[in-house]
């Protein structure tokens, strides 16, 4: 009775689902690497009120003009890299109205890191 008994041999689809149960048991422990890119957005989006507002000031000191005066995205593009308006982070609407009033940005798509705006430079 010389039988042999099965060999258990680890398949690909274990290997997979072992992985899998790993990167979701990492995820739980490490809330930052699902949460990450929210903070980056809102990052973004000061980055580029700052550099929408800078142009801005650019702009009416280069032409004297009042806190009244309108002004608008194509006034503004001069005074921004290759002449392009900011890239948006996550679809972001940004209101230019006047010199006096602070440019805001206002999200399309819902809160972003528990934050719903809209923002100014000064909201972060």
């Amino acid at each position: 009775m010389d039988e042999q008994q099965p060999q258990w041999k680890p398949t690909l689809g274990l290997g997979i689902a072992v992985a899998a149960l790993l990167f979701l048991g990492w995820g739980i422990l490490n809330p930052g690497f699902v949460n990450g890119d929210r903070g980056a957005h809102l990052n973004t989006i000061a980055n580029n009120l700052r550099i929408l507002e800078g142009a801005k000031e650019q702009y009416a000191l280069e032409y004297q003009l009042a806190a009244s005066a309108p002004v608008t995205e194509a006034d503004l593009l001069p005074y921004l890299k290759d002449k392009r308006m900011v890239r948006q982070a996550v679809g972001e609407m940004y209101t230019i109205t006047n010199v006096g009033t602070l440019i805001t940005a206002t999200l399309t798509r819902g809160p972003v890191a528990g934050k719903t705006g809209p923002f100014t430079v000064t909201s972060f």
